[in-house]
């Protein structure tokens, strides 16, 4: 793989208009362009003229998926039309006019869909419970269909390392299986592909990245108010092996593209009925 310059002759990227110009953001900079890059090649997510709905929630993950790839496509190494989209759920005090006005105002083609899923999960769910789970199915059955409407042929999401292994371990531990959040997924009807280009990047990496670009950072009011949630657990948990032995999330991760089917306990994912040993070994013992 060729190497990545920092900073090709034009200008610099959309959204890069107040990155600061010190030694320790260019390494920042350079790493995480250095990481999506591989993530992209590696699952061979880039098919070049492609039209991508990426998604933009406002939080810090977004944000900073939707600049890295802008930047990789300004250095000519994403060829793929980008379209950011954010889905306004219309839950209470959301600024709904800081997206799109600071899009404009940096020139990112851009699609705002204002749709009240907020009154259908907070009406569904029971007080107390999380709502993560419906409201993840309703956003999601939206940004299908506006990626349908406007000729994508996939959506793009700011899913890092640290989701990736959280889910892990939920699955692990309260669902029975070894499962985490794949970086490319077809989705059921077989026409969309889901993308995840920040898997490998870590999630402090993506906040130091986000705050020096001074985006306007919107969080999540709705499932993020609620305490005591599952996720949160495990969190911490993770970041607490993380400060007894670093490294230890970089080694999950890993681990995670490095399975090894006939030392686990599926026997649907390994012939175990058919291992044998070799003619004759026996009758020579």
């Amino acid at each position: 793989m060729e190497t990545v310059t920092l900073a090709p002759a034009g200008g610099a990227p959309p959204l890069f208009g107040d990155a600061p110009d010190t030694v320790a953001f260019g390494k920042l900079r350079k790493r995480l362009v250095r990481e999506v890059r591989d993530t992209l090649d590696r699952f061979a997510m880039v098919e070049p003229g492609a039209r991508w709905l990426v998604c933009l929630s406002g939080g810090k993950d977004s944000w900073s998926l939707l600049a890295l790839l802008f930047d990789l496509k300004w250095r000519g190494l994403l060829p793929v039309d980008l379209l950011a989209c954010n889905l306004d759920q219309a839950q209470p005090g959301f600024p709904a006019d800081v997206l799109p006005d600071f899009l404009s105002a940096h020139g990112i083609p851009h699609r705002i869909e204002r749709r009240d899923t907020y009154s259908v999960v907070t009406r569904t769910i029971p007080a107390g419970r999380t709502y993560c789970s419906l409201c993840s199915r309703l956003r999601r059955g939206h940004l299908y269909r506006i990626a349908r409407e406007e000729g994508c042929s996939a959506i793009v999401l700011g899913h890092h390392r640290e989701d990736v292994l959280e889910t892990f371990m939920m699955n692990l531990m309260h669902g029975g299986r070894l499962a985490a959040m794949p970086p490319k997924l077809l989705n059921d009807e077989g026409d969309l592909l889901v993308l995840r280009p920040l898997v490998h990047s870590a999630e402090a990496d993506l906040a130091r990245f986000a705050e020096a670009l001074r985006f306007p950072i919107i969080p999540c009011d709705l499932c993020g108010s609620q305490d005591g949630l599952e996720r949160a657990r495990v969190k911490a948990m993770l970041a607490e092996w993380e400060r007894v032995q670093p490294g230890t999330k970089r080694n999950m991760l890993r681990a995670l593209g490095n399975a090894r089917p006939s030392h686990l306990l599926d026997p649907e994912l390994f012939g175990f009925a058919g291992l044998a040993p070799a003619a004759g070994m026996k009758a020579a013992e």
